[in-house]
């Protein structure tokens, strides 16, 4: 490995690896972050609210690099290349410690036991089947509802199953939804890659998350080295620099700026900006061949 020590770059997908945002590209950013993670060196983890076969797809998709682990379903799941579990997608693998490390928040409860406790809510709307997990139940709510007298109903029902549950909201802009995702408490994204330091026996200062998004807030703002892109909106940007004053974690956020690589520091372009921050041995491995020292700023 050439001396370096290993490295697990755990990177968000839509609009922090996808430029699926409204933000400019910069041409050589996917590139670069494919020659990264193809050292021996480097670990990667695509962490997605998404299922695995929607990862797989989007890797194919936009020519992102072959990860080696993937979190997904908003932090229920944990699948590893090969591995000894029974194989889902190939040579993908799903990881039962972590289903048994979030499974008694639920108190004996899956998936079908809280849309069937939901069942009378007339006021949320099971997603697709695909967006379902045996630890994730997803709904569609209009924006119209009073939140905050839908989730203390909907926590009060859980709370006397003596499930232990978050509640996740976002938005989906294009369709003008509001989008609820119920889980176990303990099944988070921040959790998950916590979960995989310690079981591969990682140095914490080499592991990093980089996001986008208000989803993002609580890796960004822990203890873990984190990097948000900059193309991430100017909001999400001073709320995590809110959350890491508050939790005097100032060194563990970076915030891209551009100029790297003569890069902008849009989706993987911060992404690289960030690791080189944290990690400044980095540099040498994210040139592109025969790339002359002049380009590197």
């Amino acid at each position: 490995m050439s001396g370096l020590e290993p490295v697990l770059l755990c990177c968000d997908l839509d609009r922090t690896l996808i430029p699926t945002g409204q933000a400019e590209e910069s041409p050589d950013a996917r590139a670069r972050l494919a020659h990264l993670c193809a050292h021996p060196a480097v670990r990667l983890v695509f962490v997605s609210g998404r299922d695995l076969r929607r990862v797989l797809d989007c890797i194919q998709e936009w020519s992102l690099p072959e990860p080696d682990f993937i979190i997904g379903d908003v932090g229920t799941t944990i699948y590893a290349r090969g591995g000894q579990a029974a194989s889902v997608g190939g040579e993908w693998a799903h990881w039962p410690a972590w289903t048994n490390e979030i499974a008694p928040d639920w108190h004996g409860l899956a998936h079908d036991d809280i849309t069937h406790l939901f069942s009378d809510i007339t006021a949320i709307r099971p997603q697709e089947a695909n967006k379902q997990g045996t630890f994730k139940a997803s709904y569609y709510v209009e924006r119209s509802i009073n939140q905050h007298v839908l989730d203390a109903e909907l926590h009060g029902r859980l709370w006397q199953q003596g499930a232990d549950a978050r509640l996740v909201w976002s938005i989906d802009e294009t369709a003008n939804l509001l989008l609820l995702d119920v889980l176990p408490s303990s099944a988070s994204q921040l959790h998950a890659m916590e979960f995989l330091i310690q079981h591969l026996s990682f140095d914490e200062r080499r592991a990093l998350f980089a996001g986008d998004s208000d989803n993002d807030l609580q890796a960004l703002a822990s203890h873990i080295n984190g990097v948000l892109v900059a193309n991430a909106e100017p909001s999400v940007k001073e709320r995590a620099r809110q959350l890491v004053e508050a939790g005097a974690l100032e060194d563990t956020l970076y915030v891209a700026r551009g100029g790297f690589f003569g890069m902008n520091g849009n989706y993987a372009a911060g992404v690289l900006e960030g690791v080189v921050h944290f990690m400044p041995e980095m540099r040498e491995y994210m040139r592109l061949e025969n790339e002359s020292d002049d380009r590197v700023t």
